[in-house]
């Protein structure tokens, strides 16, 4: 008995990881899905720059500096959150070294010292900051940042964290400050659609194609300011005491 042709009517459904650990790149096809459909991460990107609606907002092809005749690569690209999480940044020295090492010191040296300290703002592994507000994609994640509490505007390339104290250093010791920023961590997927399209007189039909690029965001946890001023990074200070 011959075997009955199956017809494609399956959506089909490419795949791309990104292995985040080792920055290399996982490719996976679905078996209902052509080889020769495979993207990698940038080219997905790419085609979510260039549909036709982001995240809900319909576009032109105005918004990505295209011609009318350039037209959109997709449909569709919306960005699914897939998790959040905070967690402690690398500490950082934020001040200049205050020293009480005079041979004949006797009494703590009262300082008063002024530290600061930057956190980059927004950093993910295929938009930046760098895209720009308006002609990337990187502002279409605001929405989804700053429902977290105590976060920036993505587009705001840093956020800082600083404060003036007054110290007491004690004799034979070097005082400076140090600043552990909370950063946080938006997981998520770049989902980019080309609609099925039906046969016409001049094309033959095409299913519908889905391509997934995996994000990660960082940035620091931003604390809300005061009377309007920019928010300031969330973290610790604290004094280290070294010997002269």
């Amino acid at each position: 008995m011959a075997k009955r042709r199956l017809r494609n009517r399956k959506v089909r459904y490419v795949a791309i990881g990104a292995a985040l650990a080792t920055g290399g790149v996982v490719v996976a096809l679905l078996p209902s899905a052509n080889a020769a459909d495979a993207k990698t991460p940038d080219q997905i990107m790419t085609m979510c720059e260039r549909s036709a609606v982001v995240n809900g907002d319909q576009r032109s092809v105005e918004d990505f500096g295209g011609a009318f005749a350039d037209g959109f690569q997709a449909d569709n690209c919306d960005y699914v959150e897939t998790n959040f999480e905070t967690f402690d940044g690398p500490t950082e020295k934020a001040s200049i070294d205050f020293p009480n090492c005079e041979p004949n010191a006797t009494d703590p040296a009262k300082v008063s010292i002024t530290w600061s300290s930057t956190a980059a703002q927004g950093q993910g592994k295929y938009v930046s900051t760098q895209q720009g507000a308006a002609g990337g994609l990187f502002g279409f994640l605001s929405g989804s940042w700053s429902k977290h509490k105590g976060t920036l505007d993505m587009t705001v390339k840093s956020a800082t964290a600083g404060d003036t104290e007054a110290r007491d250093v004690p004799v034979g010791k070097v005082l400076h400050m140090e600043f552990t920023p909370k950063l946080q961590r938006m997981t998520g997927e770049w989902r980019v659609r080309i609609d099925a399209r039906e046969q016409t007189t001049v094309l033959p039909a095409s299913p519908e194609q889905n391509f997934v690029a995996p994000d990660v965001v960082e940035g620091p946890v931003v604390l809300p300011g005061a009377a309007g001023a920019p928010g300031v990074v969330d973290g610790t200070s604290k004094a280290v005491l070294e010997d002269c």
